[in-house]
């Protein structure tokens, strides 16, 4: 039987174990805190799933098939994970980034429309879109459950045979390599045949090098009326604007928040609050496209962070021998974790070799890919 190490129980973390251990593994999930803790990436309240990517097909393709992961999860757990209320692309210009989405949907055969400006009031209690060339409605989209998906897919992992251990890992150095196929834990060195390094914004700190930074990105929800909820309101992005969100899930409020890049941050130990500027900017955001909204009171806040490439293009290399590096989610990894984890078992077990887009090479800085920070 074949084993392997996976540091860090987020959602790719905890979806690999999960397929890894049901495809006949000897599987060891390791995180420091626990699935679902506050720190984590996967941690926020939820993530959009969407599979618009602009003019990449590659990742339009993936989501796609991760939604009929997220549905065959639900299903098999009994746990509405997904809510497919559709999602709302707001575009600012009419040949820009909504319109390359719109030809590799059309050519892939995954259901989307151009509509008019107008047309938002039919899916918004209150819109203005006087300032945007067109809409493009994405009917197959919606909302994750971020935080009860990664613990449903931690506990379903434990339930396949994996053995969770609560405690923090460090890589092993190697006589002939830069690491060794061991991880040291809790000043224990454990061997495996593979080992998967899945710790999201805690990866830079332990290898040197890699092209990622961690940004500080705060999230607001506000309180809003019930017709603003959940799937009666879809979601919604504004690539130009960079702002995004979807309408009260479980009453946490109406997600409005923003993609800019926040500061460097530090997840361990960084602040947990929520800056006064960033609640500003998204009352700004409400007061233009949702006027009715602008006086909305915060419900609900929270701190996440970016693990950030120049290119937003993911990390999945071998650092050395059965040493593998999984990152740089670039804040639209999420939404892909079911279809994500099959991939990255096929390379595990040499079936394929990953995508050259994914390597240790030198990334040219892009923002085509990472379009609505918390999207998965």
């Amino acid at each position: 039987m074949k084993s392997v190490i996976v540091v860090g129980a987020g959602i790719w973390g905890s979806s690999l174990a999960l397929r890894l251990a049901e495809s006949g593994w000897q599987v060891t999930l390791v995180e420091q805190h626990a699935p679902g803790n506050v720190r984590q990436s996967s941690a926020g309240e939820t993530r959009l799933l969407r599979c618009a990517h602009g003019a990449d097909d590659w990742y339009a393709r993936l989501a796609r098939q991760a939604r009929d992961g997220w549905r065959r999860l639900g299903e098999r757990t009994g746990v509405e994970l997904y809510q497919e209320a559709g999602m709302m692309w707001f575009a600012g210009t009419p040949d820009g980034w909504e319109h390359a989405s719109a030809q590799v949907l059309n050519d892939l055969g995954i259901p989307c429309e151009v509509l008019d400006p107008a047309d938002g009031r039919r899916f918004f209690p209150d819109f203005r879109g006087d300032d945007l060339s067109f809409l493009l409605w994405e009917p197959n989209a919606g909302v994750i459950r971020a935080r009860r998906a990664t613990q449903v897919t931690a506990d379903l992992a434990r339930a396949a045979g994996v053995r969770l251990v609560r405690a923090r890992a460090v890589p092993v150095a190697g006589d002939a390599a830069p690491y060794a196929c061991a991880v040291e834990i809790d000043g224990e060195v454990r061997h495996a045949d593979r080992v998967v390094w899945a710790c999201g914004a805690w990866l830079p700190a332990l290898f040197d090098g890699l092209p990622i930074t961690v940004t500080k990105q705060d999230t607001l929800h506000f309180a809003v009326p019930a017709a603003w909820s959940v799937p009666e309101t879809p979601a919604w992005v504004d690539h130009g604007a960079s702002a995004y969100g979807h309408g009260d899930v479980d009453g946490v409020g109406m997600k409005a928040t923003s993609d800019a890049e926040g500061r460097p941050y530090e997840p361990e130990h960084g602040s947990r609050a929520v800056d006064a500027e960033s609640v500003e900017q998204a009352r700004a955001y409400l007061r233009r496209r949702f006027p009715s909204l602008a006086a909305a009171p915060v419900l609900f806040s929270q701190v996440c962070q970016y693990a950030l490439t120049p290119d937003a293009e993911w990390l999945l290399a071998e650092a050395a021998p059965g040493v593998w590096l999984l990152g740089g989610d670039s804040g639209h990894g999420f939404k892909h974790a079911p279809a994500l984890a099959g991939y990255v078992a096929e390379v595990l077990d040499g079936e394929r070799a990953p995508e050259p887009r994914f390597g240790l090479h030198e990334r040219t800085p892009s923002r085509g890919l990472r379009t609505s920070g918390r999207v998965g």
